[in-house]
């Protein structure tokens, strides 16, 4: 009587667990939809943006340094999205997720916003008034320099999924101290420094580089208030501080 009893109620109700089961089945999907979306336009927006950034002020299209940077930049960026989409869509999400909630912090990402803005201008512009251009060594050294920058950041977001474009502390969060951390407490910065250094080079405009050479002191007051915050909220930071020395650069800082 209690198997028949059993098999009686899965019975009734297995068209409600069936249900529940679409009806979560049907929300991922849901889900997972409105991420890509989310992906494809924000990826379209910083195609366009950045090109208006350059070739407007260049007021030509015939920018060859500035579509080399769109290429080496956009088609590895659309690679890594997609295969965040297949393997860790929550990691893209977060990685979409750019609106910072600590006001101080804002700031800082303004100031970079800022960085960005004034210096792809300030590229522009160099090739419609003819100033002084960076030998073709010189930027396909650094278009070389950006690539492997952009594998080693590939490496930072496989060793910690935790990472996100704000800064917070995430449930179940663990502090990450084995490969590229066991190195530098902040890798991800350290391979962004290497990234964004190297853009104005690509793009053959020594003036952009020297609005570019504001980003260390703008990621090194980022570092100072992250980590202010990370001892108070993540277990074991402290710890980790103690073993990894260096923030950003081995043997210097």
């Amino acid at each position: 009587m209690g198997v028949k009893w059993v098999s009686e109620i899965f019975i009734e109700n297995l068209p409600k667990l069936c249900y529940n089961r679409f009806i979560t089945i049907r929300w991922g999907i849901a889900m997972t939809a409105k991420l890509f979306f989310e992906a494809i336009i924000k990826f379209l927006l910083g195609v366009v943006l950045l090109g208006v950034l350059l070739f407007l002020p260049a007021g030509t299209f015939a920018y060859v340094n500035g579509w080399l940077l769109i290429g080496i930049l956009f088609i590895p960026m659309f690679c890594a999205g997609i295969v965040m989409m297949c393997k860790n869509p929550a990691l893209l999400a977060k990685r979409l997720n750019a609106k910072e909630k600590q006001s101080d912090q804002s700031v800082v990402v303004k100031l970079s916003g800022l960085m960005f803005l004034i210096g792809f201008i300030v590229a522009g512009l160099g090739v419609r008034f003819d100033w002084y251009t960076l030998p073709k060594g010189v930027t396909y050294f650094a278009a070389v320099v950006f690539i492997i920058a952009y594998i080693l950041y590939a490496e930072v977001l496989r060793e910690n999924t935790y990472l996100s474009r704000t800064i917070e502390v995430q449930e179940n969060q663990q502090v990450v101290d084995t490969g590229l951390y066991g190195i530098v407490r902040h890798p991800m910065y350290a391979v962004t420094v290497l990234l964004f250094l190297s853009i104005p080079l690509v793009l053959g405009s020594v003036y952009a580089f020297v609005v570019f050479l504001a980003y260390p002191w703008i990621i090194a007051k980022r570092i100072k208030g992250e980590e202010e915050f990370l001892e108070k909220e993540l277990t074991g930071y402290r710890e980790y501080k103690q073993k990894v020395k260096y923030r950003l650069i081995p043997l210097i800082w």
